[in-house]
């Protein structure tokens, strides 16, 4: 069983209340992936100055580097319109700006950032001043929106980010050696960054990339390292866990050897979030192309037991192992959609709690495999259940027989065919109630008592009511008005938004693309 090598020296059961101790359990260590590393010639030429290593993970000593972002392969055509516009904006008006954090990392690596991030020498009063439509926002660490061409770009501001440097330093830290005033007000702002690898600072007008935290180094060597000792980070902000996690998904990345300890060993911090910042956490996770890799991590970290348990649970009952290479139908449905996505192509979040309700009743109780066509059929259709059965039927392809969630075809009669997708519908939605119970989610560790097993649930009931509206067609009948949707393009703006008809359309592909590959025949 997949839990039976764990060993906790803390109590196995995490109530929303989290005790103020932290459980650490034995683990072993193993690389997650890697990724082609950068050419060596990228860093030819550049100059070099000697810096404190403060991230804990040995003694020796980096190097900060300034690189020619052209040798590193960066276009400033990359960089989105409205983005460049802000920039330019506070350029002309005698400012420095920089982009700093994922996009920089992002840009490095030839991937379409999710967002850009600004900092600038400018008074967040004075970035308000510089355009027509923008507003602070945040009080603790206030920064601005500006609303440019429908978009809304972040500018943070350096004099802000200098009030907070500093504040209960528990780690030794040390400017870079040689380094002059901006050079410390730039480094002063990347030590405040979550890992290493978001501690970059771009300079798009002199074409310069600015490391001062060895950011380069574990891009080339394919790490997640946070920028000051991992128990401390993770101490200070438990969602640094989880962003590790999604960071290491999206890109493939492994952990570095203390960054890995510290996120099995101390993924109990999550439980002190509020419940809206889980949300999130996972929505990125889910929705923006890295949802497969991101559960497998969860998993592997044993994070998964705490945030989704009854998926957990199935992972353990169907003999799925921490560093399994194989796949499952829950892994092979985000796999799909996946396919679909990307960082700047994201869904609703109702489309991925969809699937794991939907998947949970499979669990429950396999179907022949027409049922699920027809019923997601029906779905994408607004409830049209004969309309459905009679595409259905016509299927040519052979379904994917090592799923356990589905049983052997049995040419099922149409009435029955009605009966077992209407039962498939009311089925997701007594799931789609469990995984909003406390109580149940509670229970659902519960026959593997080695595991730690939490009453976590961070569905609100908003969310919770998005999601029953895309299934309650097939039991409440056709809908009157509603349009399916026509070809297989699909519309990421209104999918983003949570669009009926563009959910219902992606859900109804990723289940027939899992059911009915298209490499069979």
């Amino acid at each position: 069983m997949a839990v039976s090598g764990l060993c906790f020296a803390c109590k196995p059961h995490f109530s929303l209340r989290p005790p103020l101790f932290y459980c650490f359990r034995k683990i072993r260590f193993s690389s997650v992936a890697a990724i082609e590393t950068l050419d060596e010639s990228v860093i030819q030429g550049a100059h070099f100055s000697p810096a404190k290593n403060v991230n804990g993970e040995g003694s020796k000593l980096s190097q900060w580097k300034k690189l020619n972002s052209q040798d590193l392969g960066i276009s400033t055509s990359n960089i989105s319109k409205p983005t460049r516009k802000v920039l330019n904006g506070l350029k002309t008006k005698g400012y420095e700006v920089y982009l700093v954090g994922g996009c920089v990392r992002d840009l490095i690596l030839k991937r379409t950032p999710k967002d850009f991030d600004i900092i600038t020498t400018a008074e967040l009063r004075e970035v308000v001043k510089a355009f027509s439509r923008c507003e602070i926002i945040g009080r603790r660490f206030p920064i601005c929106h500006v609303h440019m061409d429908d978009t809304i770009v972040e500018v943070s501001s350096f004099s802000t980010s200098a009030r907070n440097f500093g504040r209960g330093l528990t780690y030794e830290i040390e400017k870079p050696a040689g380094s002059d005033k901006k050079d410390f007000v730039r480094w002063r702002n990347c030590l405040q960054r979550d890992f290493t690898i978001n501690g970059l600072m771009f300079d798009p007008f002199a074409r310069i990339i600015y490391d001062y935290m060895g950011g380069i180094e574990d891009i080339k060597k394919a790490k997640v390292r946070t920028v000051i000792p991992a128990s401390t980070s993770f101490q200070e902000d438990g969602a640094r866990i989880l962003r590790a996690i999604r960071i290491a998904a999206r890109l493939g990345f492994s952990f570095s050897r203390e960054t890995a300890h510290f996120v099995k060993n101390l993924s109990c911090l999550i439980l002190r979030l509020d419940k809206s910042r889980l949300l999130m956490e996972m929505n990125y996770m889910m929705a923006y192309g890295s949802a497969e890799a991101s559960l497998r991590l969860l998993w592997k970290f044993g994070l998964l037991e705490l945030l989704l348990p009854i998926q957990a649970a199935y992972f353990v009952r169907t003999g799925f192992r921490r560093r399994d290479k194989r796949s499952n139908m829950l892994l092979s449905l985000f796999s799909k959609l996946d396919r679909l996505l990307a960082p700047n192509r994201p869904c609703y979040s109702s489309l991925w709690v969809g699937i794991l309700a939907f998947h949970k009743a499979l669990s429950n109780k396999p179907r022949d495999p027409l049922v699920v066509a027809a019923f997601s059929l029906a779905v994408h259709n607004g409830g049209d259940i004969p309309e459905a059965i009679n595409i259905a039927k016509n299927i040519n392809k052979s379904h994917d027989g090592s799923f356990h969630e589905l049983s052997e075809p049995q040419n099922l009669e149409n009435l029955t065919l009605v009966n077992e997708v209407m039962d498939l519908a009311a089925s997701v939605k007594s799931t789609l109630s469990e995984m909003t119970d406390e109580h149940f989610v509670s229970q659902a560790m519960s026959a593997y008592p080695q595991a730690p097993f939490s009453d976590l649930v961070f569905i609100p009931l908003a969310l919770y009511l998005n999601v029953c509206k895309v299934f309650e067609c097939v039991t409440m009948g056709a809908e009157k008005g509603f349009v399916a949707k026509q070809g297989s393009r699909i519309d990421y703006e209104l999918l983003a938004l949570g669009s009926l008809r563009e959910t219902r359309h992606t859900f109804a592909r990723v289940v027939f693309d899992t059911v009915y590959p298209l490499d069979r025949t």
